[in-house]
This record gives C-alpha cells, sequence and structure tokens, in this order.
C-alpha cells in the first residue's frame, strides 16, 4: 500500500539530509516543533499543505518540487510489479 505522507517524510528528509541540516535548525525555521517534524519526517504524521509549505521554504524547495518528487516515487513503485510464474 502506497502511504503519501511516508514518501513525503522520505522526500522531506532526504532534502534535509542533503544539505547537512539539523532537525532542530528546520524546525526553528520551519516554525514547526523538533518532535512534529520528526514525526512527518518519519511517515507518521501527515502535515497540512500550509505546514508543509512552511517546511518546503526552510528547506528552500518549493512545494511542486515535493510534489513532483514524491509522485515519480509512487509511480516508479507502483510500475515495478512481480509476477509469478508456474514452473509446472
Amino acid at each position: 500500500m502506497v502511504l503519501l505522507r511516508e514518501h513525503i517524510g522520505q522526500s522531506l528528509r532526504s532534502a534535509r539530509t542533503s544539505q547537512n541540516r539539523t532537525l532542530r535548525d528546520v524546525a526553528r525555521e520551519a516554525r514547526v516543533s523538533l518532535g512534529y517534524l520528526s514525526e512527518v519526517e518519519r511517515g507518521q504524521k501527515e502535515a497540512s499543505s500550509e505546514l508543509l509549505n512552511s517546511i518546503c521554504q526552510a528547506l528552500g524547495l518549493s512545494l511542486s518540487f515535493v510534489i513532483s518528487d514524491v509522485a515519480r516515487e509512487i509511480t516508479s513503485r507502483e510500475a515495478v510489479k512481480l509476477v509469478v510464474v508456474d514452473a509446472a
């Protein structure tokens, strides 16, 4: 099952770590609690569009970039399908 919140969290965490930034730094700049940002990154919470936009701005990303990144990841996962072939 594809959970949008997990893919959004992975995209945000990847962006943050590639910038060598801490959760604390991004949370402060985005004006969200450290714990909340951590839960969003781990896919445990779904951020509202306002909070997601604030986190994106703190990371220097556009919301459309994150959504496109997530869409590409979901598309690639949906494209991968295993086919079981009966050897009999």
